[in-house]
């Protein structure tokens, strides 16, 4: 059997029980990866059940830095018998399998293309420590020691990360760093080390910082001006108002009189908070909500509110697996129609599809800007894939001299001197009227509002006329918005292709590596990542350009397809389906399979296909 053999370049997976303290120690190898300065990107993949439940946390370890999952696992750390056969099945041939060898498996039960490794942990750790409960936490410890050690990782990086974690508990640093070097001494005296997968020290980190994106989120609607959160708690969104609640105690307390200068309020549901949010933003604050795809279905009346009265208003939205109920802690981008069109009537919102935290810092940040400027709701897309897993990414970076953009307000002194006013008047061309605040002038400006048609002076009409110069003028503040937007990012191939693709948001890590991938094989694609809907011409002329492109997207229907049919009315033949929606994060393989089947078997029927060269 030829063993994997990779530095500094493979995928471990730990299959654990929810419940059983393994998240934090998973996490402590992820982190001592990192210290070696070698890229790592996690993701915890955990059941939205209680304790007992399977749970698994991946850790792709890639010097090269790809952050998105690459698909196959090259060692599983097999620590739940429940998912064994699957967990086992999961292995790439020739790599290895980690268990606990207390209680002996079958023969059947193991794989003769797989190297196992096999350690008493539940011996050793019953042997050391008579507390249950001790047993179970330092068990984990131990085989992250013994992993250490196979692998190659400095014993002193997970040291030093004992230390910061337990500074002034030295009980606790203490029995942790006794627990790492049970499973390092157990590996030197009865195991072969290291592995052929080992980590060797590197500078490939460099100043990344190593966040998750809902905090990241949070942080940018500090920095964007909010200050006002209202929210009803729900997987996977509720760590962002609990971030800004940490962020706002640390920088929105003023000093000299102890003053809060922010307003956070758990609501009692998802219809109460975006309520609370569209009245902050139609009395002048900054505000937003945090929720997943169940929570925008219950506030979808208050969205059409805001959107016919035109109030700014930011909604993050942590997208998660639907419809209904449907998987709450698995990963999905299925919000993207209930989104766009949120309300009844003919409506259009304006979404943000931030790639990874550093863009969930700017694009939430952006969005507080937008939703002042046009004076309508503005959807954060992320999802729980970049929300709740721990990423490297660029730090963030703010201009302290930058000014917030809080569009067409209208001052006391201008309406004094007499400025014509209507409230719901296009005056620039651009579809976005000017507002005033409340309190502004004593007798002049609009300080009330309701979701009626009005005249564009926002007296109650139903005459046609003013219904349609309304929404025509909403549809115009739209396709102004498409131009003030996070516009599309372009690669180009390394040569003439007929083949282009379109991706999105969290797809991105997963499609970088992808093409590359094809690109090594000779089979070249331009690709453009969207970053906001409306989309902005340069989408159409990339469609044009190419005779065939495909949408990768993590649902079921195809909406950003959908989406690009219907706003920019192109050939629906031009655009292929690339589809992935159990609820993990897409990988690499998967794109690159499902483009390269679709390019061989049109390659294959139609030798000449496109005026470009294929491949």
């Amino acid at each position: 059997m030829k063993r994997l053999e990779s530095i500094n370049d493979f995928v471990i997976k730990f299959a654990n029980v929810n419940g059983s303290g393994s998240a934090s120690a998973n996490e402590l190898f992820a982190k001592a990866v990192m210290r070696m300065g070698v890229p790592v990107s996690p993701r915890n993949i955990f059941p939205s059940n209680i304790q007992g439940m399977p749970t698994w946390y991946e850790a792709r370890v890639c010097e090269k830095g790809y952050h998105g999952r690459r698909g196959g696992v090259d060692m599983m750390v097999a620590m739940n018998p429940q998912t064994w056969d699957a967990d086992i099945a999961e292995i790439e041939p020739g790599g290895y399998l980690f268990y606990d060898s207390t209680r002996p498996m079958p023969p059947n039960k193991f794989r003769e293309d797989v190297q196992t490794i096999a350690i008493p942990l539940t011996e050793i750790a019953n042997a050391t420590y008579t507390d249950p409960r001790q047993r179970q936490l330092f068990k984990n410890i131990i085989y992250v020691g013994a992993l250490s050690a196979l692998l190659d990782v400095d014993a002193d990086v997970f040291e030093t990360l004992f230390a910061e974690q337990y500074k002034g508990k030295e009980r606790l640093l203490d029995s942790n760093i006794q627990a790492l070097h049970l499973g390092r001494d157990y590996v030197k005296q009865h195991l072969q080390y290291p592995l052929g997968l080992r980590v060797r020290r590197s500078d490939k980190v460099g100043d990344q910082i190593f966040t998750d994106g809902n905090s990241a989120a949070a942080l940018g609607c500090l920095f964007g001006g909010a200050t006002v959160a209202a929210w009803y708690p729900i997987t996977p969104s509720s760590s962002i108002p609990e971030a800004f609640q940490k962020y706002c105690d640390k920088y929105r307390i003023d000093d000299g009189t102890g003053r809060h200068n922010y307003a956070i309020v758990q609501a009692e549901d998802e219809l109460a908070s975006i309520g609370m949010v569209v009245g902050a933003g139609w009395n002048g604050a900054r505000a937003f909500t945090a929720t997943s795809g169940p929570g925008v279905s219950l506030m979808t009346e208050f969205i059409g509110l805001a959107y016919f009265a035109e109030i700014p208003v930011t909604i993050i939205n942590v997208q998660r697996g639907g419809p209904s109920t449907g998987m709450p802690t698995r990963t999905q981008q299925a919000d993207l129609l209930s989104c766009a069109y949120a309300s009844h009537g003919d409506t259009k919102h304006v979404m943000l599809m931030p790639q990874d935290p550093h863009e969930c810092f700017t694009h939430s940040a952006a969005a507080l800007d937008l939703a002042d400027r046009l004076q309508t709701p503005i959807f954060v897309m992320t999802d729980l894939d970049i929300g709740m897993n721990q990423r490297l990414c660029k730090p963030f970076v703010w201009d302290e001299g930058k000014a917030f953009d809080t569009g067409k307000v209208m001052t006391a002194a201008e309406l004094e001197a007499g400025k014509d006013f209507g409230r719901y008047k296009d005056v620039d061309g651009d579809g976005i009227p000017w507002r005033t605040l409340p309190g502004t002038h004593p007798s002049k400006g609009a300080f009330f509002t309701r979701g009626t048609t009005r005249n564009p002076y926002a007296q109650y009409s139903e005459r046609g006329p003013d219904y349609i110069y309304n929404m025509e003028r909403l549809n115009r503040k739209f396709k102004t918005a498409a131009d003030l937007v996070p516009q599309p990012i372009l690669r180009n191939a390394a040569q003439n292709t007929p083949f282009g693709v379109i991706y999105f948001g969290s797809t991105s890590p997963a499609m970088r590596e992808a093409l590359d991938v094809l690109e090594e094989e000779g089979i070249h694609l331009d690709a453009m990542r969207l970053q906001a809907f409306p989309f902005p011409e340069s989408v159409n002329r990339f469609i044009a350009e190419h005779e065939r492109v495909f949408v990768a997207e993590q649902n079921r229907d195809g909406q950003m397809r959908y989406l690009l049919i219907n706003e920019l009315d192109v050939d629906p033949a031009r655009l292929v389906r690339v589809l992935h929606y159990d609820g993990t994060p897409i990988t690499a393989r998967f794109i690159a399979n499902a483009i390269r089947k679709n390019v061989e078997a049109v390659a294959q029927s139609v030798p000449a296909f496109g005026s470009k060269e294929m491949v």
